[in-house]
């Protein structure tokens, strides 16, 4: 079941078109990632999501109804460009936000109470916006964001101006959210963030989509059938049916080397292979990252079998 379908959207500006024909499917209780280049149209479909702009054409359905402002209510989205009231205080600014979202006051101090105990805030209730540092600004909007407890959370860089412990506190949460049943559309160029956190991709490129899927199953079909091997011993040859993209024969007796194998062939023939003449100590299959195929698909320019045969003894 989709939390949202976003079916064969256009939009243009002007004469620029940032979207041209996406459809991308949100599966419900996952996190999304949104990826693509800058300028690439993902903002462009955020506003379409959160209601700011319309298509030009094509519809988005939210748990399979007509996209419509009553929605508005059941979605947090927390922007790249932060919004906060530099002067108000912190308690006050989150009180008037959550009641925006249509929470009542005595709901919201009892909801709030819980976050800033969670995220050791219990001195900030008083505090003007513009004292704090640029990450407390940014748990301050977090907060906010995720107070009302949308069905559909929207996370534009949500790391951006965080330390590591404080992000590894927001990346906790966002999986816990996850584990709540929220579904959560993640923004991001930080690859392993996408590496560790989305169920699911869809990457955009000069306003059209040019992949989907599981994640897991993109880097599957990815894979080039290349393996890492080291051992010890002298690696002096291997039957040609194996194409050995780099090797080095080290001097303290060990070796090193990058192999790879035609279609159809299993690596316990590859094993095999090498068992007769060395100590196999590590044998580990190479997956292409995130990052990889991004810079392939975006690019063209990395092929994870470039790499060329070279041999030291």
């Amino acid at each position: 079941m989709y939390i949202l379908s976003a079916q064969h959207i256009t939009k243009r500006y002007s004469s620029h078109t940032a979207l041209d024909d996406v459809s991308i499917d949100i599966p419900k209780g996952s996190i999304f990632g949104l990826l693509g280049p800058n300028g690439a149209g993902k903002t462009s479909l955020i506003r379409i999501i959160t209601q700011i702009t319309a298509p030009d054409q094509g519809q988005v359905l939210f748990n399979g109804e007509q996209l419509a402002p009553k929605h508005i209510g059941r979605i947090g989205y927390l922007p790249e460009e932060r919004g906060l009231y530099k002067k108000m205080k912190v308690g006050d600014q989150l009180l008037y936000l959550a009641q925006l979202k249509g929470m009542s006051k005595a709901e919201a101090m009892q909801k709030l109470k819980e976050w800033f105990k969670k995220f050791d805030m219990q001195t900030w209730w008083g505090k003007q916006v513009e004292d704090l540092s640029k990450g407390m600004q940014q748990k301050v909007q977090f907060i906010a964001t995720v107070l009302h407890q949308p069905e559909l959370l929207i996370l534009d860089e949500p790391f951006t101006g965080f330390d590591p412990v404080n992000a590894n506190l927001i990346k906790d949460e966002i999986i816990s959210l996850r584990n709540q049943g929220c579904t959560i559309i993640f923004s991001t160029h930080r690859m392993e963030s996408v590496e560790e956190l989305c169920d699911y991709i869809a990457l955009i490129n000069k306003s059209r989509k040019i992949l989907d899927g599981p994640t897991k199953k993109i880097k599957h079909q990815y894979k080039t059938n290349t393996y890492a091997v080291e051992g010890e011993g002298k690696l002096i040859s291997l039957p040609s049916q194996f194409e050995v993209q780099s090797m080095t024969n080290l001097e303290d007796g060990f070796f090193k080397a990058t192999i790879k194998l035609p279609a159809g062939v299993v690596p316990n023939h590859l094993i095999e292979a090498l068992i007769g003449q060395v100590q196999v100590h590590s044998f580990i299959e190479h997956i292409p990252s995130m990052n990889e195929i991004f810079i392939r698909n975006v690019t063209g320019e990395y092929t994870p079998s470039q790499s060329r045969y070279v041999e030291t003894e």
